[in-house]
């Protein structure tokens, strides 16, 4: 009886300390869709400027890159700034997006799946440009920006991105974009 008492608590002194250790792994583990650390990002995004004023609007493209780090499985913290790659002819102007940068929170659903849905809320600075021909008009302004996303882990430092972002809706002018994105964990 007293080595079958012995022995019981010895496994069980055992066991506890397997499940002790393996702790950190398995909470690493649980969030293995939402990566702690710094990240670094590329995206393109397929921009839309709606001028209310005049019923037009402009197909724009952007490249842009992004630097955060993910304080918490649930809240990251980014910057991020781009420029235009691909203009529009609106009205008689030819219309680009100058650059553009800003400053953002992430609120991430980190789950045991590689996909983090994640929404977002920071402020972007907008400059842009309509060249007429015998004139240029440059533009700029900032706004409170906002959007949802989500993050596809591809490999453990690399994931994939889709976000919709509300980047500017102020005098008369709206932009939204659509990003396809690469993002390198560290």
């Amino acid at each position: 009886m007293k080595r079958t008492t012995s022995l019981a608590l010895t496994v069980a002194g055992m066991a506890g300390g397997a499940l002790l250790a393996s702790s950190p792994v398995m909470a690493q583990d649980m969030y293995k869709s939402s990566i702690g650390g710094l990240y670094a990002g590329l995206n393109y995004t397929f921009m839309n400027a709606d001028y209310t004023d005049t019923s037009e609007d402009a197909d724009l493209g952007t490249l842009s890159g992004k630097v955060g780090v993910m304080a918490t499985p649930f809240l990251g913290v980014e910057a991020r700034a781009g420029f235009g790659v691909d203009d529009d002819r609106v009205a008689g102007a030819d219309v680009s997006i100058d650059n553009f940068y800003g400053g953002y929170a992430t609120v991430n659903l980190a789950n045991e799946s590689p996909v983090t849905p994640y929404a977002v809320l920071g402020f972007t600075r907008v400059e842009s440009q309509a060249d007429l021909g015998y004139t240029t008009i440059s533009d700029d302004g900032s706004d409170v920006s906002y959007g949802l996303g989500v993050n596809m882990q591809f490999a453990p430092n690399l994931s994939g991105n889709l976000e919709y972002m509300r980047y500017y809706d102020k005098d008369n002018v709206t932009l939204d974009g659509l990003g396809l994105g690469v993002q390198v964990n560290f």
